[in-house]
């Protein structure tokens, strides 16, 4: 038999030692009725978007934040009036029960009784507005972390703002246009402040101070851990003339409509390679105490792909590429993609990559010096491809297509030259597709 008590439902790890996550919306509200695997919230956490569901059946009664605010993993997230079994092993998720005034036989004291009426007084103003809080959930779902921040950084809401894009997603343009439209409604005479303002010299520097979102907070970790790694840079000019006929002439083929890119022939070059260079698939397990340095030497390739979302920075990765064709990975990059741009990522999408492959060159630049993975050894930036006259060999000018291939490496286990030979066989496998097709299995 169940006991019908409140509790505070406390936020678990989501997964890979996750400490925090910023709230997304609210499915539910106060005094809503919900049953078990109940969709209660959505959080976005530094790797995914995660919806939290419920436990446990029985009434909400308390939410402990609002929209955007950020929630830490082991403090109350909401509280649930349980009205089913309580499992030995779900006690860790909730919170002990506040203790009770008294027995239901105690009479109560005037103050308690005020303070209920009050209670009730404020449960009602929430219920009335519940239908004006969960629109604007929704409206916040469908905003970006980046485009909430500016939201709260200039002080507009969000149900004031008119979404263009995909299904009335609220886009930056939209709150730059609406609060400029705001701020020339408002008189001369408005001093309201907008930003913080701090004196240098003799004029005002306009300043505003913003919290970085769970991506930018990994990010910052994880690359401040990285530049303590001493990087080796190598970078040269490949020729992808050849490749680029013979990616011309598959994609005229049409394969269920899924277009090869350069990324895919590069990626799978990447893994031949590791073949015969499997030292740049490893990692270091660095010194911990008495314990020296190793090499943890890894048979599969999971080559990392850098992308740019909406979230920010992602680097999800194609699982074992040694065993896939170049229609496979292409196949699975455009799932990945799909995924990060939605925010749907899993935690096994973006953990256990073996090396890293940054196309930058999709934006724009030629030469980069990408940053190791602190769990990496070796990480290859691409360039923009670009087409440059050239001589041929019976000197007469010709149309060459190149790309500017950079690769970091961690200089504490991987010399130059070695990395220079793996540099050398992934131009081979690029510069002469065929020899790529020949080692295909």
């Amino acid at each position: 038999m169940w006991a019908k008590i409140i509790r505070p439902f406390l936020l678990s790890d989501i997964g890979e030692g996750i400490k925090e996550v910023q709230i997304i919306q609210w499915f539910v509200e106060p005094e809503a009725r919900v049953e078990q695997f109940d969709k209660i919230c959505e959080v976005q956490s530094d790797k995914a978007i995660t919806e939290i569901t419920s436990r446990f059946d029985g009434v909400i009664k308390k939410l402990h934040y609002e929209p955007e605010d950020v929630a830490q993993v082991g403090k109350p997230l909401y509280d649930i009036d349980v009205q089913s079994d309580i499992k030995p092993e779900d006690e860790a998720i909730l919170a002990p029960p506040a203790e009770q005034a008294g027995s239901s036989s105690t009479p109560q004291q005037p103050q308690k009784a005020a303070e209920q009426f009050q209670g009730q007084q404020k449960d009602a103003v929430s219920s009335h507005n519940g239908e004006a809080s969960a629109t604007k959930n929704k409206h916040a779902a469908l905003a970006t972390p980046a485009v909430r921040g500016l939201l709260k950084e200039l002080k507009v809401d969000i149900t004031d703002v008119t979404g263009t894009g995909k299904d009335g997603r609220v886009m930056k343009e939209d709150v730059h246009s609406f609060f400029a439209a705001r701020k020339a409604e408002s008189s001369p005479g408005d001093q309201s402040p907008k930003v913080r303002q701090q004196l240098t010299s003799d004029q005002a520097q306009a300043e505003r101070t913003l919290p970085l979102t769970p991506v930018q907070s990994q990010m910052f970790k994880v690359m401040t851990r990285s530049l303590t790694i001493p990087h080796f840079l190598y970078a040269d000019e490949i020729d992808i003339t050849a490749l680029s006929i013979l990616r011309g002439r598959l994609n005229a083929q049409a394969f269920n409509g899924q277009r090869l890119s350069y990324l895919h022939f590069i990626i799978k070059a990447v893994s031949l390679a590791l073949e015969d260079f499997p030292l740049l698939n490893a990692r270091v397990e660095a010194m911990d105490g008495d314990q020296a340095p190793k090499l943890i030497m890894r048979e599969k390739h999971n080559v990392g792909i850098a992308m740019d979302t909406p979230q920010g920075l992602l680097v999800p990765n194609i699982k074992n590429v040694s065993t896939r064709s170049i229609l496979d990975i292409a196949a699975e990059c455009s799932r990945l993609q799909a995924l990060a741009k939605d925010g749907k990522l899993s935690a096994t999408d973006l953990t256990g990559g073996t090396i890293t492959v940054s196309n930058i060159g999709s934006i724009g630049g030629t030469y980069v010096a990408p940053v190791l993975v602190s769990s990496e050894v070796a990480i290859l930036g691409l360039g923009k491809a670009r087409t440059i006259p050239a001589f041929d060999e019976q000197e007469s000018v010709i149309k060459k297509e190149i790309m500017n291939f950079s690769w970091s490496a961690d200089h504490r286990v991987v010399d130059g030259a070695t990395m220079a030979r793996m540099a050398e066989r992934v131009r081979a496998f690029t510069e002469e597709p065929g020899l790529m097709m020949a080692r295909l299995r």
